[in-house]
C-alpha cells in the first residue's frame, strides 16, 4: 500500500569555526532528535531523515533512513576545514534525486523534501556558489526543497536570506551559541513531529515550519 513520506535533511557546517560548544550542543541535540523520532512510531513511519555535513567538502554522514529503524548512535561532528557552500548545495541536489527516486521505486508518495540548513560563517567560494544552490532551487526540478536556513556567527543576513525559500532565521545574540542551537534543534524535532502528526481530511501531511525560534530572528526568505 503506498503512503506518503515527508523526507527531512539536517544540512550543517562543521567548519573550524563550529568546533567547541556550537558543535557539541549539535551533537548533543542529534541523539535527542532520534530517540524522541525513533520512538514515535506514526512520525517515524511518514518521515524520513538524512545527515549531511559540510565545511570545505561535503559528506553523507547519516543516508536518509526512518529513525525507528536506526540502532546505533548518530554520527558526531567535528569543527575542522572551511566553509563551500556550492559543493554542498551540489551534494543537497544530487542525494535528493536518489532518494526521491528509490522511495517512489518502493511505492511510495513523496512529499516535497525539506532542508534545515545550519552556517556559522560566510562561504570561502563567495562568488561560485550561486550557481549550485540555482541548480538545487530550480522550479523545473520536480524535487526541488523547502529550505528553511539558520545563521549565527559570522555569516551575514543577505548570505541566509538569499539560501532560504521558505523561512530564514539569524541569531539575534541573546544567547551563547550553545543554547540558541539547542533552540535550533529543538525547532527541526517539533517540524518532524508536528509534519508526521499531521492529516489532513484526506490523509495528506503538511510541513509545519517553525515561525519563531528562541534566540534568532525571522527574516523574509529572498526571491530566487
Amino acid at each position: 500500500m503506498s503512503q506518503q513520506i515527508l523526507p527531512f535533511y539536517l544540512v550543517c557546517d562543521e567548519s573550524w569555526s563550529m568546533s567547541g560548544e556550537p558543535i557539541e550542543a549539535i551533537n548533543e541535540s542529534l541523539k535527542e532528535l532520534h530517540q524522541e523520532i525513533g520512538s514515535n512510531p506514526v512520525v517515524a513511519d511518514k518521515t524520513r531523515f538524512c545527515l549531511i555535513s559540510f565545511n570545505h567538502q561535503a559528506q553523507v554522514l547519516l543516508p536518509l533512513t526512518d529513525l525507528s529503524d536506526l540502532e546505533d548512535e548518530m554520527p558526531g561532528m567535528a569543527g575542522d576545514g572551511g566553509t563551500s557552500y556550492g559543493t554542498v548545495f551540489t551534494l543537497i541536489r544530487d542525494t535528493i534525486d536518489k532518494d526521491v527516486a528509490a522511495l517512489k521505486a518502493a511505492g511510495n508518495q513523496v512529499l516535497r523534501p525539506a532542508v534545515f540548513f545550519l552556517t556559522d560563517g560566510q562561504p570561502n567560494d563567495s562568488s561560485e556558489w550561486g550557481t549550485a544552490h540555482r541548480r538545487l532551487t530550480d522550479p523545473a526540478w520536480g524535487p526541488r526543497p523547502n529550505i528553511l536556513a539558520f545563521g549565527f556567527g559570522d555569516v551575514d543576513r543577505d548570505t541566509i536570506q538569499r539560501i532560504a525559500t521558505v523561512r530564514a532565521f539569524i541569531t539575534d545574540e541573546s544567547m551563547r551559541p550553545g543554547p540558541a542551537l539547542q533552540e535550533f534543534a529543538q525547532s527541526l524535532i517539533r517540524s518532524i513531529v508536528r509534519s508526521g502528526s499531521s492529516a489532513d481530511a484526506d490523509g495528506g501531511m503538511s510541513l509545519a515550519m517553525p515561525d519563531e525560534v528562541p534566540g534568532f530572528t525571522t527574516i523574509k526568505a529572498d526571491v530566487v
